[in-house]
């Protein structure tokens, strides 16, 4: 899993000087919460089904061995065939041969997280074969070469112009006129794709859950592009983690449920597809060999940890949605297939430490993110844990290392620290005009380059607290 995430300061300040962008965060950032409450006040009592949510996710990784076998039994007595892969390449090498063993050139994709994660798309073109992404929005990061930027709307930070210029550029079609409106970009994309359906040898899509009780795979998409892709080639190939796995149908049920409403405030998303092995004898259509890759690459090494509990997430991107750090900055600053918060804990789980230590400090510590957790994830939990690893490794800069004993100290003497708290106060109201602080000097400067920082109130809030205590109490 290759990551840009020690790039991450450089890459979060070219995206704060990226008006585009920042006007489709801000977008994200003033839609996508209130259409999720929305979706959550219709139910009657929305937090008792993130417990239940929650306690199907422990119980699953609790006996995640148990379960996957259950499911790889199911599945093979459908009909088809169940591969472990450990890591990213052996995943793609699986893949790549199952292809090659179909005599696949030609190969269409629906919206997968888990293929970019193990970038399978390069491999298997590596290995001449053409791939097409067939989520509207993959494609055109596709045609441009370029990553996704969020886990549900991978497209978020290219404009409706730039894809009618990637369109121009790369569809060798006779128009009578430019494409301008919305409308005439999709038919010509339905129009493109469907020549791709109809003629792809091997059809590969991801899961939003494995049930083990039936060996059903659960595809969940809004355009319906994962139906035609597992429906129409003669092979289709589920790639997809090991921890996707849920005990029952029931259990899929209310994750589905969560699902939409957390990503996409919906009951449900337009099209949920349950998948059972190829082909049968009395079927009508449909591939005649099904293939389930179960990827590893670093889960199975959280499990029993400190982390495991960022394994019960299902991919929604609420957290994402209301992260402050997220939609000032976008996802490809985190460098990482995996943006804001969940993947500021789960990136360095994938791609160790070492890659990926800027993540965790990009955190406010606000908690916005598991307030709005349906499977009630500790995020914030996680990202401390993270930044406790990265102190005790002394990865953490000399400078802010230096810091943190400081302060340590000076709050380990309460004179001290509030002789310093009253200068640094008045120095801050000195500064302020109107109330904020427009611009600190010296290591401050790089807090108000691009934000103002409130003034301090008067009294502060200790020398409230000292008064009211000193007052005679009138309690009787």
């Amino acid at each position: 899993m290759q990551t840009t995430s020690r790039q991450f300061r450089q890459l979060a300040g070219q995206a704060l000087t990226d008006e585009t962008l920042r006007a489709a965060l801000h977008d994200v950032e003033r839609v996508m919460p209130v259409i999720r409450q929305g979706a959550f006040d219709q139910l009657e009592d929305p937090e008792t089904m993130f417990d239940r949510a929650s306690a199907i996710r422990d119980r699953t990784l609790a006996e995640l061995d148990v379960y996957l076998e259950a499911f790889e039994q199911r599945v093979e007595q459908f009909g088809g065939h169940v591969h472990w892969a450990a890591d990213a390449t052996e995943a793609c090498g699986i893949v790549a041969d199952i292809c090659e063993s179909a005599g696949a050139s030609k190969v269409t994709k629906s919206k997968s997280m888990v293929t970019e994660e193990i970038e399978l798309n390069a491999f298997l073109q590596s290995r001449d074969m053409t791939v097409v992404e067939t989520d509207l929005g993959e494609y055109i990061i596709q045609l441009r070469g370029d990553r996704p930027s969020h886990i549900l709307a991978p497209s978020l930070h290219v404009t409706l112009s730039q894809v009618a210029e990637t369109f121009h550029r790369h569809h060798e079609l006779e128009r009578d006129a430019p494409l301008r409106e919305p409308a005439e970009i999709l038919r010509e994309a339905r129009a493109v794709l469907r020549e791709k359906f109809m003629s792809a040898d091997v059809g590969i899509t991801g899961a939003n859950f494995l049930v083990a009780e039936t060996g059903g795979v659960v595809i969940v998409t809004n355009e319906g592009n994962a139906d035609l892709t597992a429906s129409l080639p003669d092979t289709h190939v589920v790639v997809t983690s090991i921890e996707k796995v849920v005990p029952t149908l029931e259990d899929a049920g209310l994750l589905l449920r969560l699902l939409a409403r957390s990503a996409i405030g919906q009951r449900l998303s337009n099209y949920t597809t349950l998948i059972h092995g190829p082909r049968r004898a009395e079927d009508s259509s449909g591939p005649s060999n099904f293939h389930v890759v179960l990827l590893d690459n670093g889960r199975s090494d959280m499990l029993g940890t400190q982390f495991q509990e960022m394994l019960r997430c299902i991919r929604c991107s609420a957290c994402i949605n209301h992260c402050p750090v997220y939609t000032a900055v976008g996802g490809h600053a985190y460098g990482s297939v995996y943006s804001g918060p969940m993947g500021a804990v789960l990136t360095p789980g994938l791609a160790g430490l070492d890659a990926a230590a800027h993540l965790p400090n990009a955190s406010t510590f606000c908690g916005r993110c598991e307030e709005v957790c349906p499977v009630r994830i500790p995020l914030p939990k996680m990202l401390r844990f993270w930044r406790e690893r990265e102190y005790e490794r002394h990865m953490t800069p000399r400078a802010a290392r230096y810091g943190l004993r400081w302060w340590a100290r000076l709050n380990a003497s309460t004179g001290i620290y509030r002789c310093l708290l009253g200068i640094a106060a008045r120095l801050l109201c000195a500064l302020s005009s109107g109330g904020w602080v427009a611009r600190l000097p010296g290591p401050g400067m790089a807090w108000t380059r691009h934000r103002d920082l409130s003034a301090p109130a008067a009294p502060s809030f200790q020398q409230q607290w000292r008064r009211t205590r000193s007052r005679p109490s009138t309690r009787r």
